[in-house]
């Protein structure tokens, strides 16, 4: 899933939705709203000024992150992992 990984490339951080928060990241920095307006990725974001490939991911990182305070998700695996 880590499309924006170089290969042989390793995340120094190595919680959970690491990788997903990273994907989301370099999709919000490479975004026209970041680029070319010169804001911030939060401001973009809270604009909703960002591609449908940005809130996807954003999508899967809520999901990954609210599957970790699921008790349920244990036996199901994380979603967006």
């Amino acid at each position: 899933m880590m499309r924006y990984a170089e290969e042989n490339e390793k995340l120094a951080d190595k919680s959970a939705c690491a990788g997903v928060r990273a994907d989301l990241k370099m999709c919000l920095l490479e975004s026209d709203c970041c680029k070319v307006k010169k804001r911030t990725p939060r401001e973009c974001l809270k604009e909703n000024d960002v591609s449908s490939e940005c809130q996807m991911l954003r999508n899967t990182f809520f999901e990954c992150k609210r599957s970790m305070l699921d008790a349920r998700q244990r036996f199901r695996g994380r979603k967006g992992y």
